[in-house]
């Protein structure tokens, strides 16, 4: 099964925003940012930047008539920096010029004198000197002090993970375009079409209803456009209110690299207990996850990661604590995964050190404690439809573990400098948001005479197929060719009140809806077959291969006289419907609840080959087991785990951001920052789609498959270290990520 995107892509045929003509007279804006991470605005001044030729303007706090403010969750971060600025990248005015070229230079010509303070840039300083956004919050089960003493191992140690740059292809941008009675329409690369629409309307004081957001689709996003494009979008429609001419910001590489929020670095200490026998009894854990400064998004990743610190492992008395730390670095913000992946690379750390002090393998501690029917997770709900074990054992089985780590032992006893390393990786992540009201969708599909559909809902089509597989959905339940089908653009003013498309639920919540609309017209369409073929009974009618049944023989009329008929006995051809996720709930004052629809689990091999007199690695192969439930779109399945494995090892391994002591980010532009290409790719990379697990709760019993398969890069770090350990079998490891090739380097020839 095609995906038609992907042929538009390649071809050159989609339109981004920056593809889109603008209309006549469309003025561009250059954002002027803080050149420090700290300190009070003195003085502003941007008369010589006025002087440019090509400026028109420049925009600034004082020329927002509503509030100063974009905070989502929280109201804490402004729109411009007003009188104190709290990160290198901070956006303080924007210059709007004719072309970009002439906005760059009025920037470069703008002043502004700080008073500077110290910076700080630490999660764990920040927690020293109390600067946490919110209160600690705690998950737990069972009675964390009493186990400890049934422990016959308890091993403790510190964890680090770094941030991670989403380098979407396309950079953020936003076209404002000024419309009649106050209004503007604002077309946004964003991921969150409705957190667009509801913060310009605050920032520029006028209704909602007055705000349309457009988006054509997304050149990338990983999370990295959910609450972070809103700014770029709401500073174009301040400009172009102000000047009532249409202006387009588009972010330079290095300037959204500078400006923007990456995955939250995370320093964390762990604490667990296990028997003789490799169960793990007890565990105790504590994040200080790096915020950045502002809220953002942080509070609800920083949930995820407790919603995820046991991974794939059912253990009766867990408490985890969690701290949200402000520092002086752009806020941080979603990225695939949200807070999972650092949770989950935690409880593997811990599982790596305890094995190597009870000299087991960490399969063995894994296999012992996955998940099994009805066990409890720490925040209250039960595993149902669990596959973690039925997942580990088809792994297991399917590409041969143990004749694998025999091989992998003959060829280490066999060399000197170069070493081989394997790793096993389950995974389990939950599928909803957690913040339960965002759990609900839209859809709205007209089918026209000649026979074609239109189908729009909140879905953001961002690479990830969301679109062929809404359009996979139409095409089954009314049993047409999907080149009748065209997904619309996202569009506030078509289906209002989105939630983002996030958490992995863009095909789960609107495939639901469209799924529910298309249902709704065939209903309506079987009762015209029903009336013309002079039958009472409807459930002898079918359409099949755009063709209607009668009793399963084919009748005299097609899909295009169908369509035609209720037309003209005008019969509703259009349908709107809405879908909300059942039986999900989280009570926060009780941290308890049944946060998620499902689970989505699956269990990867990874084998790693170090030269250890250079430092360098090879991945050799990724080999995964995974729970698709039944899936919708196979190709675009296949494509989601391959790409989201590949940014997994990127993230434990080559992706290493880097923050001076300043603030000042080191790593803005593909000559520091490295990403996984094709020549890092694992030369052997299987995705095995576990068979005959139907998912009642997903759309044609499908799972979401967005996140879970970058937890497999987890996997990459621990066969690495294995490697590394076999080269220096007594050296302490350093839980460290991103295993950089400087940071092996070190760690294998330093004496300390």
């Amino acid at each position: 099964m095609r995906s038609y995107d992907s042929i538009q892509h390649v071809r050159g045929e989609s339109k981004f925003v920056d593809d889109l003509t603008a209309p006549e007279g469309t003025l561009f804006g250059y954002v002027y940012y803080s050149p420090i991470a700290h300190g009070k605005i003195l003085k502003l001044s941007f008369e010589s930047a006025l002087k440019v030729n090509g400026v028109h303007s420049v925009v600034t706090a004082a020329d927002i008539p509503g509030e100063n403010q974009i905070g989502g969750i929280i109201l804490d971060e402004e729109l411009f920096a007003s009188k104190e600025v709290h990160f290198a990248g901070q956006p303080i005015a924007i210059v709007v010029a004719e072309d970009r070229v002439s906005g760059h230079k009025g920037a470069k010509a703008i002043k502004c004198e700080f008073e500077k303070l110290k910076p700080i840039l630490d999660p764990r300083e920040a927690f020293e000197k109390g600067e946490l956004i919110i209160p600690p919050k705690i998950f737990s089960i069972g009675n964390i002090d009493s186990a400890w003493h049934q422990c016959d191992y308890i091993i403790d140690g510190k964890v680090e993970s770094g941030a991670q740059e989403h380098l979407y292809l396309e950079t953020q941008g936003a076209l404002a375009i000024p419309l009649e009675g106050e209004g503007i329409r604002i077309i946004s690369s964003t991921q969150g079409p409705t957190a667009v629409q509801k913060t310009a309307a605050r920032v520029l004081n006028i209704p909602m209803n007055k705000v349309e957001v457009d988006v054509p689709r997304l050149g990338g996003g990983f999370g990295g456009k959910e609450d972070q494009a809103t700014a770029w979008a709401v500073m174009a429609a301040l400009a172009a209110k102000k000047l009532n001419r249409p202006v387009k910001i588009i972010l330079p590489r290095q300037e959204d690299m500078r400006m923007t929020g990456k995955r939250h670095p995370y320093s964390s200490d762990f604490k667990i207990g296990l028997s003789k026998d490799g169960k793990i009894l007890a565990y105790q854990v504590w994040y200080y996850q790096n915020a950045g400064a502002s809220a953002d998004l942080s509070t609800a990743i920083l949930e995820r990661t407790l919603f995820h610190s046991t991974n794939s492992y059912f253990i009766p008395n867990v408490k985890a604590t969690a701290y949200c730390c402000r520092t002086n670095l752009p806020p941080f913000t979603a990225f695939r995964g949200f807070g999972g992946p650092q949770a989950m690379f935690v409880i593997e750390s811990a599982i790596h050190k305890a094995a190597e002090v009870m000299g087991v393998e960490p399969s063995f501690i894994q296999k012992k404690n996955l998940l099994k029917e009805g066990d409890e997770f720490p925040f209250g709900q039960k595993t149902e439809n669990c596959r973690a074990v039925k997942c580990f054992e088809e792994a297991e089985k399917r590409f041969d573990f143990s004749s694998q780590n025999l091989r992998v032992k003959k060829f280490n006893e066999e060399n000197k400098l170069v070493k081989k390393g394997l790793a096993v990786m389950p995974v389990c992540f939950g599928i909803s948001f957690t913040t339960t009201f965002l759990n609900q969708a839209s859809a709205l599909v007209h089918v026209y005479t000649d026979g074609s559909l239109r189908i729009s809902t909140a879905a953001v089509e961002m690479g990830q197929g969301v679109n062929a597989k809404i359009m996979s959905i139409a095409s089954q339940i009314f049993s047409i060719r999907p080149e009748r089908i065209l997904i619309d653009t996202t569009n506030t003013s078509r289906v209002a009140n989105t939630s983002p498309t996030a958490a992995s639920k863009g095909t789960d919540l609107n495939g639901f809806a469209a799924m529910d609309a298309c249902n709704l017209i065939l209903e309506r369409l079987i009762k015209v077959a029903a009336e013309v073929l002079h039958t009472d009974n409807s459930s002898q009618i079918k359409i099949k291969d755009e063709l209607v049944y009668l009793n399963n023989s084919k009748t005299e009329f097609d899909w295009i006289k169908l369509i035609n008929i209720a037309y003209i006995k005008r019969v509703s051809l259009s349908a709107q419907a809405h879908h909300a996720t059942p039986n999900i709930f989280f009570d926060r004052e009780k941290m308890k609840g049944n946060a998620f629809a499902y689970h989505v689990f699956g269990t990867a091999l990874v084998e790693a080959t170090v030269d250890c007199l250079r430092g360098t690695y090879v991945i050799d192969s990724v080999k995964a087991v995974h729970d698709f439930g039944k899936s919708i779109h196979p190709v675009t399945d296949r494509g989601q785990a391959e790409g989201g494995i590949v940014q997994g090892l990127g993230w434990m391994t080559l992706e290493e951001v880097i923050y001076n002591d300043e603030g000042k980010l080191l790593t803005d532009a593909l000559s520091t920052y490295k990403v996984p290409d094709i020549h890092f790719a694992p030369k052997e990379l299987v995705v095995h789609f576990l068979e005959d697990v139907p998912n009642p709760y997903g759309p044609f019993q499908s799972k979401a498959i967005g996140e879970p398969p970058f937890m497999y890069g987890i996997g990459a770090y621990f066969a690495i270290i294995n490697a590394m350990k076999s080269f220096r079998p007594a050296k302490s490891i350093i839980y460290n990520a991103p295993v950089t090739n400087e940071k092996v380097l070190m760690w294998l020839h330093s004496n300390d």
